[in-house]
């Protein structure tokens, strides 16, 4: 296995399933060390015995994404030990109901956003100092198609990627004199448990692994990344111009 992540510090959210765990897994098995956050403890120790048997280094924190205090401590407590962030891959999201909009709950709107928009913009707040010491800081924030096609019931996803998309684009615009890359990716139908929760009727054989998607996206953690404030579609593996 090429460590070509060596040295780097890596924190991965949700990463204890899916392609938040196959991104963790494969940052971990080329090099660098992993601080994988995720709410399933189970999930986490698994990545742990799967990078550590191939060598490599986790710090596993279990935290649920809406305990904002929590985020605010990590950034700390990751400058306490490494002075640094390398990458930051915000992989974590909800779906939500699927549902018009005028019948979605305040609590089911409250709870998607404060995962997906809230979080986000707190572990922003909180990482932006340690990325600009990383001598190449970038950032992933994954997103969805319905971000932009405001596809009809899809209302709680297009809302918050839509978020997510004008919030990694602006901190990208306000970063530009920096060495950091902050972009966006779309992994496209994956073969996930919170894809089979949206469509169970679809014929999940036909769709790509987390193992696959996270092995395409990969190459947009590298140093030698020059994009910034894009959005990278894996289907098509083209960047889209906002």
């Amino acid at each position: 296995m090429i460590k070509d992540f060596e040295g780097r510090v890596a924190l991965v959210t949700g990463a204890s399933r899916g392609i938040g765990y196959q991104i963790a897994k494969q940052l971990g098995e080329r090099g660098a060390h992993v601080i994988a956050l995720a709410r399933t403890v189970g999930g986490l120790e698994d990545l742990d015995d799967e990078i550590r048997s191939a060598g490599g280094e986790t710090t596993l924190v279990p935290l649920d994404l809406t305990d904002f205090d929590a985020l605010d401590r990590l950034g700390a407590a990751i400058y306490e030990r490494w002075k640094k962030l390398d990458i930051f891959v915000a992989n974590a999201g909800m779906l939500g109901v699927l549902s018009p909009i005028g019948h979605i709950s305040p609590k089911d709107f409250e709870k998607v956003t404060a995962v997906n928009v809230v979080a986000n913009w707190r572990l922003i707040r909180s990482l932006d100092p340690l990325l600009r010491q990383s001598d190449a800081g970038r950032a992933l924030f994954l997103s969805s198609v319905h971000a932009s096609t405001c596809t009809p019931f899809w209302g709680l996803q297009s809302i918050s990627k839509a978020s997510v998309e004008a919030m990694a684009r602006t901190w990208a615009n306000e970063s530009l004199k920096t060495n950091m890359k902050i972009n966006l990716a779309d992994p496209g139908p994956t073969r996930t448990g919170l894809r089979a929760k949206a469509m169970p009727g679809e014929l999940a054989t036909n769709l790509p692994t987390p193992d696959e998607v996270a092995a395409d996206l990969l190459p947009l953690l590298m140093p030698d990344v020059l994009e910034t404030g894009r959005l990278y579609d894996r289907v098509s593996g083209e960047w889209i111009q906002p």
